[in-house]
């Protein structure tokens, strides 16, 4: 079962491939680069991209989503998983946590949503219940817990437009609605995976403490810095549970 990894703020380093071969896919939506290489000692391919290209160069409202999607489901991807930095609404989500979610909240604006227009495909309402593959979400779980790290299995993830930070307002209101972690890159991504069949997951890291909980002025470099002393602890997370992911039965995720 092939697997895709999109490498959200400070996972952008794809050396932990070998053999690696790049891929321009064009797509209805776009073009969009992806990279196709091996972990060690596995032969199966894992095809990897850089959600916001390879120097960072596009902030999360411009993000292609469906050029991406889509680009890795024609690849013969079935299996996504996604990282993301995220801020904490949740006193029990400190920095250096890794937050599996389980549901989302979507704020964004301005983003393409859907793969669905109408016209002759007609109208596609598609089921939320299961956003993200709760299979997945089990074996991540299980292998960060024997890796030693602080993981919370389940939790909401709050997503915004950005590229700005919250407001301590909007933190407020997002805490009283159930979130526990926010990010910028989430939707519409977890919504055009499902779409697609495909089973996704977000390993979602807590840089900070979102505005009006942490004490001191957020900056994009204090998530760089974290994201910079935890992203080996990513990887080691990737390179035991991809292996797992590719012998697994498929799920329910698969449409």
């Amino acid at each position: 079962m092939a697997i895709g990894i999109i490498g959200g703020t400070g996972v952008y380093d794809p050396t932990w491939l070998h053999d690696v071969i790049e891929h321009v896919v064009d797509t209805p939506y776009g073009k969009t680069l992806i990279l196709e290489g091996r972990i060690p000692h596995e032969s199966s391919a894992v095809f990897f991209m850089n959600r916001h290209g390879l120097d960072h160069s596009v902030p999360p409202h411009l993000v292609n989503y469906r050029a991406n999607l889509f680009g890795l489901r024609s690849l013969g991807v079935e299996r996504v998983v996604a990282t993301a930095a995220v801020g904490s609404l949740n006193p029990d989500y400190g920095p250096g946590t890794l937050v599996l979610p389980d549901q989302f909240l979507d704020f964004t604006k301005s983003r393409a949503h859907t793969f669905h227009q109408g016209g002759p495909t007609g109208v596609v309402h598609t089921d939320m219940t299961e956003p993200y593959c709760p299979d997945m979400r089990t074996i991540f779980a299980t292998t960060a817990v024997q890796q030693g790290m602080a993981v919370h299995q389940g939790g909401v993830y709050v997503a915004t437009e950005g590229p700005r930070f919250e407001s301590p307002a909007e933190i407020r209101a997002f805490r009283m609605l159930g979130g526990d972690v926010v990010g910028m890159t989430g939707l519409p991504e977890v919504v055009l995976a499902r779409e697609l069949g495909l089973c996704y997951n977000t390993l979602a890291l807590v840089t900070n403490y979102a505005a009006g909980i942490s004490p001191d002025v957020l900056t994009h470099q204090e998530v760089l810095d974290v994201m910079a002393a935890h992203v080996q602890h990513l990887r080691s997370l990737l390179l035991d549970t991809v292996p797992r992911l590719t012998e697994s039965s498929p799920c329910s995720c698969h449409g």
